[in-house]
């Protein structure tokens, strides 16, 4: 196998900050001339893209190809998951869904994603020179060691090294330390060269004595240690970022009010990042059992079982049905996205019971149309343009979509026009709810703009997500070069 010089990243626990670390190196080596991709073997996640090679991939990823200035390809993640439920997900292998399995069935399906993992791994090495990967959740896993492809299997099979992160912030930095080291076996010890201690707050004097202490129990290096960064917005892996409210932000401004359920099987939820930052939002995401706020504009996100989410949304004291119907009567806008859309209909058939045991699920009945789920998933990138009722000028839209529903729209005027000349959504008669497969449907300036006109906003500020993305890496990367031994790590990075 050619091998590229390769660097892993593992964390003591999920978001450690694996992700982000990856990403901040992936910018800081291209910043120093080379030429670097991510890879991560085996991602569980609900938030994805789709490649240029027509292919599905972690959000994560293409997320950390940005950082390299390179396209995203299927093989920087050839193995996602996406759980469906507690013990089953869907299995995407090279970027293509294989189908659903529970987690006995995955366990013997391995092999196979082993094949597909080195298989990437190889197309890479090829490309690139130097790769950064990404482990997944954390290695002292005892019951998942067997088969291996997310952590220290992987890096045992390409012969790599290893770096270390830990969150300090929720505490307990040092027995996450050691305690993962005393899980490993001599040689994946061996493997490990040094620790990152990530989101760090306070005074590094105090500090000082637990670095000392580390490197002499374990003989191994601490790398950097990190600092805790205030208001740094990163498409996320999986989980949700702060569900608190910036107030300081929105001071000045005309403000619209925004709300989106917290389902609990959200996917996608990155397609509300612009309006979280947005300066003229105030966003609020509602929980489960969380009272609903009044709003000016609700929007409903992706979903990866609709069918879970809609009875969540309908009952468990969520009263949500009740609240969107005053929510309309009163004037309030509706904007429904990918599973949201779905649930905003009249009828969801899932004959080949895709996601779930149900065959008809009635919807929430707001919208008049029906989905039907097909085997076959629809993974596509898209440029348009935005079709709102008394646009003058049609606001320019890019995106991508990820479903295997198909919804019939024939009662409604499309809501966007697709440059190869398809159409998606729907904008209801009334003009107060508007539906769209289209994710990333508030990335790009124009159309974020038209939306938040047609939704009350009489002034809005211009608010570019990519130029937003952009600002973050570059942040993120003076931080690893300011507080990180990047000639230690450069070090390790040689072939």
């Amino acid at each position: 196998m050619t091998k590229s010089a390769t660097l892993m990243i593992q964390g003591c626990t999920s978001d450690a900050g694996k992700s982000t670390l990856v990403a901040g190196l992936c910018r800081v080596l291209v910043r120093h001339g080379f030429k670097v991709a991510p890879f991560k073997p085996q991602n569980m996640a609900l938030n994805s893209a789709v490649t240029a090679d027509g292919g599905e991939i972690g959000r994560a990823q293409a997320l950390q190809a940005q950082a390299a200035h390179i396209a995203p390809t299927v093989h920087m993640n050839p193995v996602l998951l996406k759980p469906s439920s507690d013990t089953g997900a869907q299995v995407i292998l090279q970027g293509q869904s294989i189908g659903n399995l529970n987690a006995l069935d995955y366990h013997a399906y391995k092999p196979k994603a082993a094949q597909a993992v080195f298989d990437s791994f190889q197309i890479l090495s090829n490309d690139y020179p130097f790769i950064v990967v990404e482990g997944a959740g954390s290695p002292a896993e005892i019951n998942l060691r067997q088969g291996d492809i997310a952590n220290m299997g992987f890096a045992e099979a390409v012969d790599c090294p290893v770096i270390l992160i830990a969150d300090i912030d929720k505490g307990g930095v040092f027995a996450h330390i050691v305690g993962t080291l005393a899980c490993l076996s001599v040689s994946e010890r061996n493997r490990i060269k040094g620790f990152v201690i990530n989101r760090f707050r306070g005074d590094m004097a105090l500090l000082q004595d637990g670095l000392d202490w580390l490197e002499r129990e374990t003989g191994k290096p601490v790398l950097g240690v990190l600092p805790y960064l205030h208001g740094l917005h990163l498409d996320a892996e999986d989980a949700v970022g702060s569900l608190e409210y910036n107030h300081e932000a929105h001071e000045g401004h005309e403000v619209l009010k925004v709300i989106a359920p917290l389902f609990p099987h959200i996917s996608n939820h990155t397609d509300l990042d612009p309006l979280i930052q947005h300066p003229q939002m105030d966003f609020q995401w509602v929980k489960h059992n969380e009272s609903i706020p009044p709003a000016d504009l609700v929007v409903l996100p992706g979903s990866k079982s609709v069918a879970f989410d809609l009875d969540w949304l309908q009952n468990h004291n969520q009263a949500w049905l009740p609240y969107l119907q005053k929510h309309l009567r009163y004037g309030g806008k509706l904007i429904g996205i990918c599973g949201g859309l779905q649930m905003l209909g009249t009828l969801i058939n899932d004959p080949n019971r895709i996601e779930s045991d149900q065959t008809q699920i009635p919807g929430l009945g707001l919208m008049d149309y029906s989905t039907t789920f097909y085997p076959h998933k629809q993974l596509i990138n898209r440029q348009g343009s935005l079709q709102l009722p008394g646009l003058v000028e049609p606001a320019k839209i890019s995106g991508y979509e990820i479903h295997q529903g198909q919804t019939d729209f024939s009662h409604y005027a499309p809501a966007i026009q697709w440059q190869n000349g398809d159409t998606d959504g729907a904008v209801s008669n009334d003009n107060q709810i508007f539906v769209s497969y289209c994710h990333g449907l508030f990335d790009q300036p124009e159309a974020l703009q038209t939306l938040l006109n047609w939704a009350g906003l009489a002034e809005t500020e211009t608010f570019d997500l990519n130029q937003q993305r952009e600002q973050q890496l570059n942040r993120l990367a003076d931080t690893l070069e300011q507080h990180l031994a990047m000639d230690k790590i450069l070090e390790l990075l040689q072939p």
